[in-house]
């Protein structure tokens, strides 16, 4: 039986200038002949009944085209694929940040409302683990960007595609190939892996527990089971002490400041928390329908109102229901002049947990009376602890069908059916799951990108990705998201590659902050100036290139700082310096120009400066046209990996010198190297 592979379909984008192969299955010694554009192609099917054409380039368009494809020249198309457009096409992979839909965003019901764009193209793939290279994905479609099919859409892709869409003038169409949790390794193939001693390793490992995978299974299940029965809701079977009650409730109540989650506050456990708040509403609402958002309730809410339940969301109905964000509808006859209160029963069993917003969209509103302005529900709400779980440790997965943090999988069964279907590049933001191993990074993400690469046969292509945002409240001395993000870096020494700085737009409370637009801002930047060409745009964050000594102070030196540096604050934040024995103290640090002087304390001598080197560092120096320094360290290498007549691999492509002593650190570009 003829068949497209699933990726062909209605609505779907096909990539400007560029050689289009065009592939499926059928009958085996069949001839397949492919129509459009006033293009004809054919194939002969092969033993195995696949087959493969290649369009030729052609010019980006607005205009709907149509795709025959039959099979031994027979009159009636045996396909018939519709709508499609030729424009630009880019595939937006990585793990749960490039997978959070634009309904998790910020100003999510705003984005979607207005996401009726006819020129974009939508399609995304299903979540697919597999032991061997898979030659078709299941069955998926390209959708129209609209309110409807943008809501579950990748929020990072979407806010990309929408930048070109503005700024190019043509069709842009998305691949979101992405999966929540997932490890690089996953998303490597096998033969790329086993080239490296330590993640062959892992490769070995894997392997090698696969045939006990149903005994590994089964005490799995078993050790889930047990752990979904002590986490369990209850169903709120009645709420205890009537603490949905308009009446002051008895027990032991403490203040929390929303939106955040409450691990995030001190209680570091999971379980079931009560929130409530008293809230002073106008006279002229009284009686009127309210519109009640209290934002992202993880993992599940019941929400009242007056001690009347006015909506919730569980995550036993809704898998996604943790990124939700929460709009109920209040009932006029609850509403009155003066105090009301609002009271919200969360339930979370593992992870985080809490009333995580955004801000911007906790707010009750009167939508018949629309010029009455929205009262914020955000800031300290009282609390008490129903139940408390203690920490909850998750099982680990064994190797298995289900498992997608095993070498190559997701690689086999989400990228490679891909292939080779014409991209312009690939936007990435992945790197949470690896932070454990960051120095391994710096080896595996550079192997990703070269394989990707490989497998498409059609060179360099551009690979754009973020580096990971700032993120957790605590500030541990061995930080390793910041050498996480120091191994990203590194990946820029590969050609045509570029990386979005986020250390600016993350949430200490949470691993998925909502500012995907300025996420998907600085990827597109990237992808206008570098992979499109345009001369007006400044893409680059200001990023470490040499440090002087000025006495006892440092002076830093930057490329990429455009017009000069600038400071958001009173004061430049987020320097720290040490001598040789590189004990980090935070120093002060003034602009100058396109440098920065940081002073070394007292009686202390400067070797060595860091900047935004934590988890989540306050930080605040951009360049003109407000793109955020990069982090860096010029102290990479451990002291027993100084030589004489050392280089220091700085964070760009550049090196530079260093004395054999050590101690001078009057860095100076070597002109050769540069």
């Amino acid at each position: 039986m003829l068949k497209s592979a699933a990726i062909f379909n209605n609505n779907m984008v096909l990539q400007q200038d560029s050689v289009l192969p065009v592939w499926g299955t059928g009958s085996p010694g069949t001839h397949v002949t492919v129509q459009f554009a006033g293009q004809i192609k054919s194939a002969l099917t092969d033993i195995n009944g696949d087959w493969r054409v290649n369009l030729e380039p052609m010019a980006a368009s607005f205009v709907p085209q149509e795709m025959s494809i039959m099979e031994n020249a027979s009159e009636h198309p045996r396909i018939v694929l519709r709508n499609i457009l030729i424009g630009e096409v880019w595939l937006c992979s990585g793990q749960s940040n490039m997978k959070l839909p634009v309904s998790g965003s910020k100003n999510a019901a705003r984005e979607i409302t207005e996401a009726d764009i006819f020129g974009i193209r939508l399609l995304t793939i299903p979540r697919l683990v597999a032991d061997a290279p898979r030659k078709h994905i299941d069955e998926c479609a390209w959708e129209i960007c609209a309110p409807e099919t943008v809501s579950g859409f990748s929020a990072t892709g979407y806010f990309f595609g929408r930048e070109l869409y503005h700024r190019l003038g043509v069709p842009v169409g998305l691949i979101d190939s992405s999966c929540g949790g997932s490890i690089a390794e996953a998303w490597t193939s096998r033969e790329t892996l086993m080239m490296d001693t330590i993640l062959a390793s892992q490769v070995f490992e894997y392997e090698r527990t696969l045939p006990f995978s149903t005994a590994l299974n089964a005490k799995y299940s078993e050790d889930i089971r047990l752990l979904e029965q002590r986490t369990r809701d209850i169903k709120n079977e009645g709420f205890p002490c009537g603490w949905a009650d308009v009446s002051v409730p008895s027990g032991e109540w403490n203040d929390m400041e929303l939106p955040s989650a409450w691990q995030c506050r001190g209680l570091d456990f999971s379980g079931i928390l009560w929130f409530r708040k008293e809230i002073l509403l106008p006279s002229e609402w009284a009686g009127h329908e309210l519109r009640l958002s209290i934002g992202a309730a993880d993992k599940s809410d019941t929400t009242y109102f007056n001690n009347v339940k006015v909506g919730g969301i569980a995550i036993a109905d809704t898998t996604d229901s943790w990124k939700l964000h929460r709009c109920y509808k209040v009932p006029g006859n609850l509403v009155k002049t003066g105090r009301n209160v609002i009271a919200v029963r969360v339930h979370s069993d593992k992870f985080s947990g809490g009333m995580t917003g955004p801000a911007e969209e906790m707010g009750i509103s009167c939508p018949s009376l629309p010029e009455s302005p929205i009262i914020p529900v955000t800031g300290y709400w009282k609390y008490a602890v129903e139940s408390n779980y203690g920490k909850v440790e998750i099982p680990v997965m064994p190797p298995g069908k289900d498992n997608y943090n095993c070498p190559s999988v997701l690689f086999n069964g989400m990228i490679y059916p891909l292939i080779p279907y014409a991209i312009r590049g690939v936007i990435w933001y992945q790197g949470e799951s690896n932070t454990t191993q960051a120095s391994q990074y710096r080896t595996l993400f550079p192997a990703l990108i070269q394989d990707w690469r490989k497998h498409w046969e059609t060179g360099n292509f551009p690979f754009l990705f973020v580096q990971l945002a700032n993120y957790k409240l605590e500030q541990p001395v061995q930080t390793t998201w910041a050498e996480l993000r120091e191994a990203q870096t590194m990946a820029l020494r590969l050609p045509n590659t570029a990386m979005a700085v986020a250390i600016d737009i993350g949430e200490a409370g949470d691993i998925h902050p909502k500012n995907k637009q300025d996420v998907g801002l600085r990827l597109a930047l990237n992808a206008l100036a570098k992979v499109y060409n345009r001369d007006d745009i400044v893409c680059d964050s200001p990023m470490f290139r040499f440090a002087t000594k000025e006495g006892k102070a440092l002076r830093i030196h930057f490329n990429n700082v455009n017009g000069g540096l600038k400071c958001r604050g009173d004061k430049v934040l987020g320097f720290e310096i040490a001598g040789i024995d590189r004990k980090f103290t935070e120093a002060q640090a003034e602009i100058e120009g396109a440098t920065i002087l940081v002073h070394a304390p007292e009686e202390s001598e400067s070797m060595f400066v860091r900047y935004a080197w934590k988890d989540n560092p306050a930080c605040n120096l951009y360049n003109d046209t407000g793109l955020p320094v990069a982090p860096f360290r010029s102290d990479m290498f451990e002291k027993d990996l100084f030589p004489e007549n050392f280089y220091i691999e700085c964070q760009t492509p550049v090196r530079q010198t260093g004395s054999k002593n050590k101690k001078n650190l009057d860095c100076k570009i070597n002109n050769k190297q540069h």
